[in-house]
C-alpha cells in the first residue's frame, strides 16, 4: 500500500537507535525525508546514512532535549528542514517502585518524557498550522493503562503524554494537523536487553538473555504470544503519519500484543 508520504519531511526525536531508528528508516522507505535526532553524533550519522540509502533526504540534529533551549532549537531546525511530521519518540525509562523512588526520579521521568514533547511540539506548531497539514505523533507505553509496579514514575509520565495528546488534538481542531499517540508493549530493543541483563546481575541470576517464550510467560503475557519488535511500532507510526490517517485524531493506538486488553 502506498502511504502517500513521498515528499513529506519528518523529525523523529531519539532516532539514533532502537524504536526511533526503525521509525526513521520506515518513514524513509515510504519516501519521507527524515531529520534524525540523537545525542551521539556517530550513532545519529549511522542512522542518517541508512535513511539516505533509501533515496530520500536525511540530515542530523544533535542535542539533549532536557537541556535549556535545546528542544526549541531542534524544533527550529526541523522547521527549516521542512518537517511537517513530528514523532516525539525520545524519552528515558528507569526502574523504581513506590518504596525506592525519590523525588529526583519522578522529576527525571517527567523532564525526560513530558517536557521535551511539550517544548518541541509548541515550537514546531506554528509551522504546521501555516502549512495547513501536519502530524504530531507521540510514543506512549502500555504502562499508561497498566502502571508497572517497578516503573512507577515512568508509567505516570507516559500517562501524562497520552493526556496531552488528546488535549492537543482538540486544540488543533480545524487546522489540518492531527495529534495521536502510539503506546508500545514490551519491545525487544537494545535498552530492553540492558534492563533485563542489569536486573539479572542485581539478583545474581543467569547472565544470558532469557528465552523469549519465558519472558512472555513471566513478564508480558499477551494474546499474541510474543514480544514486540521496533518494526511493529514503526508501521503504526507510518500509518498515522500518512494522509491516509486524516480522519484518525486524538487516539492512543496500543501496539502491545493485546497485553492491556480492551478498552
Amino acid at each position: 500500500m502506498d502511504l502517500r508520504l513521498a515528499g513529506h519531511g519528518a523529525l523523529v526525536t531519539g532516532s539514533s537507535a532502537g524504536i526511533g531508528a526503525t521509525i526513521a528508516e520506515t518513514l524513509a522507505d515510504e519516501g519521507c525525508d527524515v531529520l534524525v535526532h540523537g545525542r551521539n553524533a556517530g550513532a545519529a550519522a549511522a542512522v542518517a546514512e541508512q535513511v539516505a540509502a533509501r533515496g530520500v533526504r536525511a540530515e542530523v540534529v544533535l542535542g539533549d532535549l532536557t537541556e535549556p533551549g535545546v528542544a526549541e532549537q531542534v524544533a527550529l531546525t526541523a522547521r527549516d528542514f521542512g518537517a511537517h511530521i513530528l514523532v516525539n519518540n525520545a524519552g528515558p525509562f528507569a526502574e523504581h517502585d513506590w518504596e525506592s523512588s525519590r523525588p529526583s526520579d519522578w522529576r527525571t521521568a517527567f523532564e525526560g518524557n513530558v517536557l521535551p514533547t511539550v517544548r518541541v511540539s509548541q515550537t514546531l506548531l506554528p509551522s504546521l498550522r501555516a502549512h495547513g497539514w501536519g502530524r504530531v505523533i507521540t510514543i506512549g507505553s502500555r504502562a499508561v493503562r497498566t502502571p508497572l509496579p517497578h516503573m512507577v514514575a515512568f508509567s505516570a509520565a507516559k500517562a501524562a503524554v497520552v493526556n496531552m495528546t488528546t488535549s492537543l488534538a482538540r486544540h488543533l481542531a480545524g487546522t489540518g494537523v492531527t495529534a495521536n499517540c502510539v503506546s508500545p508493549g514490551v519491545i525487544l530493543t537494545p535498552s530492553m536487553y540492558r534492563m533485563f541483563e542489569e536486573r539479572a546481575a542485581a539478583e545474581d541470576g543467569p547472565q544470558e538473555w532469557p528465552d523469549e517464550a519465558d519472558l512472555v510467560k513471566e513478564y508480558a503475557p499477551n494474546p499474541s504470544g510474543r514480544l514486540g519488535r521496533p518494526a511493529d511500532i514503526a508501521a503504526a507510526v507510518a500509518y498515522l503519519a500518512s494522509p491516509l490517517a486524516d480522519y484518525v485524531n486524538g487516539i492512543e493506538l496500543r501496539v502491545d500484543g493485546g497485553i492491556t486488553g480492551t478498552p
